[in-house]
């Protein structure tokens, strides 16, 4: 096994095959995390998966000298590079903008060993080296980052990572099957560089752009010029992203950047059972390569398992949907019962399956029989509709399943749940084993916040599914004579949350004894819908202005009064109070976000 400084050729994790004379892999592969040979790291996913359809991959991870980016040389396909498993920018700073010291997918957890925008950083870095070798680039970065998007860091528009990081291809989404057509074609002896009609897949071309080159429609999106200088145009141009990102109706989206085209194809289509299943089941290692001492991240998921993918729950803080997208895709029972089945034996394992979970864990279904057809309706939420099917009985199986595996003592389910999904069960039986055999002490959910306001524009839930499930947990948790816990969510300052609307929430907590230890305060990160309400003021739907917190000082106000009880706080929360009360009070605010007067309503619970 080899390993020198941060660059990787290990037989264990991924088998070298004979090198040619002119190049030793096929693919090298360039991440900004640590290597973590795990499927809950989608880096260990890409590289597993290209090995698996018969190419060679080498490994750099983190690189940051010239001898790190050429001790590998050149591949003889292209190199693929990904900024990490989260954006980098969110990996280096807090939503303050301060420079974090803490990163949990770096070794040791020690911050600081990957640029900022680091996709950007490495192609740039690579070109300069390798001026001639295609580069592919992927991963939540440059996946949210596919069409001009605003940057809370640099606060401004910027454009296509694509065309910042000079790359000649973009993976959007979750790749596998992208990968897998891009590789038969590769074996077909097409260069990946003339490669432009794939799906799940982004290009820049030059010169003047013809619609007509594209199959299937093309939908015009705002241009860089527009979005950089009218927020309008910006609103219009995420509706758009957003409105065609379906397998079954997303067309080709364009939109210019000076002299250029980005030129975005539809969505590819969802995993079948069995290419999920295969994806999962190569032959990971499922740790950190033995270069490192320690991988922080791997803690919370080494025994655990991911059974789905996708969210329609569709929030709009959320990136889920742009990235993996809202139709539902799942692991068959057999799969997830041969992986469990496999790490009984590693070391470490004490009977515990963590997790069976992923973006939400309790979704084995699509929302409604129709969407597979028609696809998921444009600009509405499935949990407003009528037609949301609710059914958990496949889910319940699949848990008990695991845990009948010899030498599995507990199943536990960590990742989130929508407590709204749950209400809508007719059925409270899921809810009743959730209690009896699923949770571990506490469970944690989101509701984010308590105004409904503030809810309808994060595409939450309203308050009263939040207190319905509230009362149903404690009555079930008492029934079963355990001594378990809601852990409950809350977010500051997302688009449209007033000074107000914070104090409501802070008294709420008060009343109700909750002590958040953390807090969520409303990170503008790449490519939601909630960063263009942020930068905007508009709700990119009904196009209404709505208010923002932007300045420094308002968004620690807000995130003080959700840690209402630190004594360092004190003197924040009552200036808080003070403003609140100066403006009308807690009581009330209009279809925009604006403060209104106490209204009798108010008056009548004893606020003052």
């Amino acid at each position: 096994m080899k390993n020198t400084d941060n660059v990787i050729t290990a037989d264990k994790f991924l088998p070298v095959r004979k090198p040619s004379a002119d190049h030793c892999f096929d693919f090298i592969a360039v991440t900004g995390d640590a290597y973590v040979d795990h499927p809950a790291f989608g880096f260990a996913v890409i590289t597993r998966f290209i090995e698996a359809e018969g190419f060679s991959v080498g490994v750099i991870a983190q690189p940051v000298s010239e001898r790190d980016y050429t001790r590998l040389g050149a591949p003889a396909v292209a190199f693929l590079v990904t900024g990490g498993n989260i954006d980098s920018m969110v990996s280096n700073y807090t939503v303050a903008k301060k420079r974090r010291h803490k990163d949990e997918y770096s070794a040791e957890g020690v911050g600081g060993k990957r640029p900022d925008r680091a996709v950007t950083a490495y192609c740039r870095a690579l070109r300069r080296l390798y001026p001639d070798t295609p580069q592919v680039i992927g991963g939540l970065e440059a996946s949210l980052r596919r069409f001009a998007h605003y940057d809370y860091w640099a606060d401004c528009v910027m454009p296509s990572i694509l065309a910042d990081s000079g790359a000649d291809l973009l993976l959007y989404g979750m790749a596998e099957r992208t990968l897998a057509e891009l590789c038969s074609r590769l074996r077909k002896w097409e260069y990946i560089g003339d490669i432009h009609d794939l799906r799940g897949t982004c290009h820049m071309r030059d010169g003047a752009y013809d619609p007509d080159t594209c199959g299937g429609g093309v939908v015009v999106c705002e241009s860089f010029a527009a979005v950089s200088a009218d927020k309008r145009a910006y609103a219009r141009a995420a509706r758009t992203q957003y409105d065609e990102q379906d397998e079954v109706y997303g067309k080709t989206i364009v939109q210019q950047h000076g002299d250029r085209f980005l030129v975005q194809n539809p969505p590819q289509y969802a995993l079948t059972k069995d290419e999920f299943d295969r994806a999962y089941e190569l032959p990971y290692a499922r740790t950190f390569h033995p270069m490192y001492k320690d991988v922080p991240a791997i803690r919370e998921v080494e025994f655990s398992v991911t059974h789905n993918r996708g969210c329609f729950g569709f929030c709009n803080f959320c990136s889920i949907a742009l990235h993996q997208g809202r139709r539902i895709q799942t692991r068959s029972h057999e799969s997830v019962l041969r992986e469990v089945a496999a790490f009984t034996d590693k070391p470490g394992f004490k009977g515990y399956v963590h997790d069976v979970g992923g973006p939400t864990a309790n979704f084995r279904r699509p929302s409604c029989t129709a969407q597979l057809k028609r696809g998921l309706c444009r600009g509405r939420k499935c949990f407003n509709c009528d037609k949301l099917e609710v059914d958990h009985t496949d889910y319940l199986a699949l848990l008990g399943k695991v845990a009948r595996v010899p030498g599995v003592k507990k199943v536990f389910v960590r990742s989130g749940i929508r407590y709204d999904y749950v209400n809508r069960d007719g059925d409270a039986r899921f809810l009743r084993e959730l209690v009896a055999n699923h949770v571990s002490g506490q469970i944690k959910v989101a509701p984010e916040h308590i105004c409904d306001n503030v809810l309808n524009l994060m595409g939450k839930p309203r308050f009263g599914e939040f207190t319905k499930f509230r009362d149903k947990f404690y009555s079930l948790t008492k029934q079963c004579g355990k001594e378990q816990y809601l852990v409950p969510y809350f977010m500051s300052s997302h688009p449209g949350c007033t000074l107000e609307n914070a104090v409501e929430l802070a008294r709420y907590m008060k009343k109700n004894n909750i002590r958040a230890e953390q807090v969520q305060d409303f990170y503008p990160t790449p490519g939601t819908l909630s960063t263009a309400m942020y930068y905007t003021g508009l709700d990119p739907y009904t196009m209404r202005e709505i208010y923002v917190a932007r300045t420094p000082g308002e968004k620690q106000m807000q995130r003080a009064l959700l840690q209402y009880y630190k004594p360092e706080n004190r003197a924040i929360v009552a200036e808080a109070f003070r403003i609140a009360d100066s403006r009308g009070g807690a009581g009330g605010v209009d279809r925009a976000g604006k403060p209104v007067k106490h209204n009798n309503h108010d008056k009548r619970r004893g606020r003052k």
